[in-house]
């Protein structure tokens, strides 16, 4: 396979018309109607520049003495579209303060939708006071808006109180209101709540409404959260019961539940079979598969097929085809796929850069890896914890003690914490050069960094412990022994590597053993990718969503993001 690929890389993602740039033909109406639209996107331009839409314009105001009403309308309705809360929520502020705008019940409702994506539930709070101050009758939008505001801030009880109220004394909750709560509910891990109120929508003798396709989503999406497959495809067969169309993001929702090329390739097919047109994550769920299972060549002809279907890729499917060749260490191809980025008008991002360097260093080609890391700094880009821990993976793999310690000092020095998978790395390196005691050292390190070790951390240092003295440590250090003295274990230990360091010609036998024990660990080491610990790092932090959406577009910078509603 590798020597095909050397082949098919010469001619590999060859350009196709629909990637390059055509210049848009735009129509006009007439002269006035031409100047009107580019001052407008001018003023659209300046907002996105500065980041602030008030004070561009408030410029406009003074400068022309007024703004048009249907020009202020226009880029409230433009920015509404383009999800961008933040911007509405400041423009109906800045209306709010002004006499030649008359705030009407739409725009407090406007206003308050606004605070609720943001999760500022104080101020939608304030809103809904001020709804109910004008008399305005109680809507089922300001009171959803509230709720998703409670969600978004965290406030998961205060959001199912405003539900349950909705439902007893009104306003009756929308269908819009049943998709927020539940994604309230999945988000906040009450599944039991969510799992209640869908099954009452399924009761036709019960049920207000019926549930729709994004009920269902989020159902598939809150049983892979849990866990429970079967459960999620339970749910995809009552959609067929209930004659809801499935959608290509019903199955890719399916998709990203499994891990086997073979299951994520027979649901891709059933996709098809169904008559539904794959989108750029049904794509990049495939050629992920392929990539994990090391399957380059079946990786790069289904990314030939979506760019051959017309199917525009994000930089996220560049990410991953470039892990499919970064993790066979195939450097060419893997320079292949990050030159097409930017001639397709992708700038790589730092998971692309890190992803590239890990070919290099899978390769391995350590000075290669040197070269494109000072590359990185020089393109302007920081490296994070999972770029520096590429690199010590490398040194840790070719037994080059030193390098890595360097870069794991270069990597403190420039303020980047270490994560558990690099300290795993570092304790494993020293216990493969026969320096059990280190390894104990940097075992008790994961602890200082408030980092407890994981069963993998234990199993590493149980295995790389070969003396009764070791054992003995070892055990106490994981807790699977009661209290005894450490201190002199770990002296035991040390003095026994050091009268390893004058034996290695003898024990070169038993080295080729311990091999085999560790193969496991490189297997763990190997097999999440750079790219793939880059985008885990960020879900740390954020809760992982399902891509629901069905807009392909909207797959900019995740491949899998909850829906917007």
């Amino acid at each position: 396979m590798r020597g095909r690929l050397e082949v098919v890389c010469m001619g590999m993602l060859a350009p196709r018309k629909f990637l390059q740039k055509r210049k848009k033909v735009e129509v006009f109406k007439d002269a006035a109607d031409e100047a009107d639209q580019k001052n407008w996107r001018r003023l659209m331009n300046e907002i996105e520049e500065k980041g602030s839409a008030v004070t561009v314009l408030k410029s406009e105001k003074l400068k022309n003495k007024t703004i048009p009403k249907d020009v202020v309308l226009g880029t409230l309705v433009r920015f509404k579209q383009l999800r961008k809360w933040n911007l509405v929520g400041e423009i109906l502020e800045w209306l709010q303060t002004q006499d030649w705008w008359d705030f009407s019940e739409m725009d407090f409702l406007m206003l308050i939708t606004a605070y609720g994506k943001q999760g500022k539930f104080n101020r939608a709070e304030k809103v809904l006071n001020l709804l109910n101050e004008k008399s305005y009758a109680p809507s089922v939008i300001s009171h959803t808006a509230l709720m998703e505001a409670y969600g978004k801030g965290g406030r998961y009880n205060n959001a199912e109180a405003i539900f349950r109220r909705m439902q007893s004394s009104g306003p009756e909750p929308s269908a819009v209101t049943y998709q927020i709560i539940l994604k309230i509910f999945v988000e906040g891990c009450k599944f039991k709540e969510a799992e209640e109120i869908f099954e009452t929508l399924l009761d036709d003798k019960k049920s207000p409404l019926k549930p729709d396709q994004k009920m269902f989503h989020m159902m598939i999406y809150m049983f892979k959260k849990a866990g429970s497959y079967e459960k999620a495809r339970k749910m995809f067969a009552v959609m067929t019961e209930r004659g809801i169309r499935q959608s290509t993001v019903t199955y890719n929702s399916l998709m990203s539940f499994e891990n086997n090329y073979k299951e994520v390739s027979k649901m891709y097919n059933q996709m098809q079979r169904a008559g539904l047109r794959p989108d750029v994550v049904s794509y990049a769920l495939l050629i992920s598969a392929y990539g994990k299972a090391r399957r380059e060549e079946e990786a790069l002809a289904v990314f030939e097929e979506m760019l051959d279907a017309g199917v525009r890729p994000t930089r996220k499917a560049y990410n991953i085809l470039l892990d499919a060749f970064a993790v066979s260490g195939m450097v060419d191809q893997a320079r292949t796929v990050f030159k097409s980025m930017r001639r397709d008008r992708y700038e790589p991002d730092i998971y692309s850069y890190t992803t590239m360097l890990s070919a290099y260093v899978n390769a391995p080609d350590m000075e290669g890896a040197e070269k494109f890391f000072t590359r990185l700094k020089v393109d302007g880009f920081k490296p994070n914890v999972v770029t520096y821990g590429t690199l010590i993976k490398g040194y840790a793999k070719t037994n080059d003690i030193e390098k890595m310690m360097e870069k794991y000092e270069e990597m403190q020095a420039c303020g980047v914490k270490p994560n558990q998978t690099i300290l795993t790395t570092i304790m494993d390196a020293y216990g493969k050069n026969r320096d059990f005691g280190s390894a104990v050292v940097w075992y008790k390190e994961m602890e200082s960094c408030r980092l407890p070790p994981d069963q993998k951390a234990k199993n590493i240092l149980l295995s790389l412990a070969k003396t009764a003295e070791e054992q003995q440590l070892a055990n106490q250090v994981v807790g699977y022994l009661d209290n005894s003295s450490i201190e002199n274990l770990l002296s035991i230990s040390v003095n026994d590597n050091d009268e390893d360091e004058d034996n290695d010609e003898d024990d070169e036998d038993d080295e080729d053993d311990d091999e085999d024990d560790d193969e496991s660990y490189e297997e763990e080491v190997d097999g999440p990718s750079p790219v793939a610990s880059s985008y885990d790092d960020k879900q740390e932090q954020e809760p992982e969503m399902v891509y629901l959406n069905g807009d392909a577009e909207k797959n900019l910078e995740d491949l899998l993001t909850v829906v917007e509603l």
